[in-house]
């Protein structure tokens, strides 16, 4: 528990503040418009919040020090409350450099992403802000058939309250996903599947710790890179939040990520391990319900054999929805997190 003292949590909301929307990957918001504007109209319907869209939001070919200068403004500006993520992407990495650590630091305000948002997640989390892990305007705001009450209810606490809440399975998930291309199939709910469960494994105690992580993919890459890594004692006891995107990983890409983490000393600093049910339905691999159930399979196999060589005492739980899941928990990444074994339960500090 000596790294929770690190964190600190940015200013709460207000309805009728004012959000910054920002697109420091992929600029969906851009080359989907339509379905941009019906997330904006779903966040100030839901949440009574004004969105201020930056220079480069729909900017699909921005550089990365522009998308740095929008990212270093929205945090500059008193005005700006929070800072949502249109959807992540594949190159964050490169605007990191550019960003202004002693703009950012001096002025904490919660930022929401996921995906190829966990180098900014992690950015924040080296300068000891709490940030949260979820929220897009595009996948979750324009989501199919409206907003779900998971997301909202998350996004709400994250957004307006100091409480501590339990997180559980919920009761249907779906893998499938609306094509922007046709608005059309943005009108109804898309189909979906009875929740299987959570599994836990070395559920013999009870871990409390702040949370790290993010998409294991991004946060290969990000380790890879050198950036902003600290010294493995910084993340001893702490949670750490993992989960695969809608490139679907094989099994044993997913273990190899984690044996080198593992490598690298730094698997076997966590105290418990909180693995997202993984995306299992993309356009470029449509599989069908029981290959569905077989890819998930896998790679909760390929982690416990992870955690078998490099972290055996860790408490793993596998299968809550956080990340590219739908629904979605957005969740603190920085904030306390406690994974109760015995109880077979999640609650989290907002």
């Amino acid at each position: 528990m000596k790294n929770a003292s690190r964190f600190g949590y940015p200013p709460k909301l207000a309805p009728g503040d004012q959000v910054a929307i920002v697109s420091p990957s992929w600029a969906g918001a851009g080359v989907f418009p339509l379905v941009h504007e019906r997330g904006l109209t779903a966040l100030r319907d839901e949440l009574g919040l004004i969105p201020v869209e930056f220079p480069t939001t729909r900017h699909v070919r921005a550089s990365a020090q522009e998308r740095a200068r929008d990212l270093n403004a929205a945090f500059a500006d008193p005005e700006i409350k929070a800072v949502m993520a249109v959807i992540g992407g594949d190159d964050q990495l490169t605007v990191l450099p550019y960003l202004d650590a002693d703009i950012i630091g001096a002025n904490p305000k919660a930022y929401f992403g996921y995906s190829d948002n966990t180098n900014l997640l992690n950015y924040l989390w080296n300068l000891g802000i709490v940030s949260y892990h979820g929220g897009s305007t595009l996948v979750h705001f324009a989501r199919p058939g409206g907003v779900h009450p998971v997301f909202i209810s998350s996004m709400r606490h994250a957004l307006f309250d100091s409480v501590v809440v339990d997180i559980g399975p919920v009761a249907r998930f779906t893998d499938f996903q609306a094509d922007w291309e046709d608005l059309s199939t943005l009108d109804n709910p898309l189909p979906t599947t009875d929740e299987p469960g959570w599994h836990w494994h070395n559920a013999t105690r009870v871990v409390t710790g702040p949370t790290w992580g993010g998409n294991l993919e991004i946060l290969h890459w990000n380790l890879a890179a050198g950036r902003w890594v600290q010294p493995n004692d910084r993340y001893r006891g702490c949670v750490l939040m993992l989960e695969t995107s809608e490139e679907m990983p094989a099994a044993d890409e997913v273990f190899r990520m984690l044996r080198n983490i593992g490598e690298r000393g730094l698997l076997a600093e966590f105290a418990a391990v909180v693995f997202a049910k993984p995306k299992a339905w993309h356009g470029h691999a449509p599989l069908n319900e029981a290959e569905r159930a077989v890819f998930r399979a896998e790679q909760e196999a390929a982690v416990l054999r992870a955690l078998a060589i490099y972290n055996p005492d860790a408490v793993f739980v596998f299968g809550p929805d956080f990340g590219h899941t739908d629904p979605q928990y957005v969740l603190p990444y920085g904030g306390l997190m406690t994974v109760d074994g015995p109880e077979k339960r999640i609650s989290v500090q907002y």
